[in-house]
């Protein structure tokens, strides 16, 4: 009997992707264990810092990929370690806003080191990193329209948003 999974180079593509991710992410992991941070928290204090004062449950979620559940669940968890303060905003009582605690803010500035992120991504030149991003996203975009999903997911490389990358 053939084993159909080896032969199957989309799915070996696809496996690679996923071991790929798992491994930067592990070393990222390893990184923020020394200042006590989960990359989880990591990565939704960068998210509200860069949304700014627009910061709510929602959009991190979209900015993060995740599903709204799943970042309320997060939400909480920092809220308890005094990482973030929810408050609902004045105008639209339902809404809840996002911001950082001092304690959110010193940890957001540890994460922006980010050493062993570039110390990975330096084995990629330059138009390499530019041609995997522009891989990636066109991946990304497809896989989110097969979902359903329409929003832009900022990003940002060499100084540039999204829709100037893409030009």
């Amino acid at each position: 009997m053939k084993n159909s999974t080896l032969s199957d180079a989309d799915y070996n593509l696809y496996r690679l992707l996923a071991q790929t991710r798992t491994m930067l992410s592990r070393v990222r992991e390893k990184e923020l264990y020394r200042y006590g941070i989960l990359a989880r928290h990591a990565a939704a204090l960068q998210a509200i810092q860069a949304i700014g004062d627009k910061a709510t449950p929602a959009e991190v979620s979209r900015w993060l990929c995740r599903e709204p559940h799943t970042i309320s669940s997060l939400l909480v968890r920092m809220e308890e370690k005094d990482l973030i303060k929810k408050t609902k905003d004045l105008d639209k009582r339902n809404l809840v806003r996002i911001t950082l605690t001092e304690k959110g803010l010193r940890a957001y500035e540890r994460t922006t080191e980010r050493k062993s992120i570039h110390e990975l991504l330096s084995s990629l030149s330059k138009k390499e990193q530019q041609r995997l991003m522009a891989l990636l996203e066109k991946l990304r975009s497809k896989a989110m329209g097969k979902l359903g999903i329409e929003y832009r997911i900022p990003y940002d490389l060499n100084g540039q948003g999204a829709e100037e990358a893409d030009s």
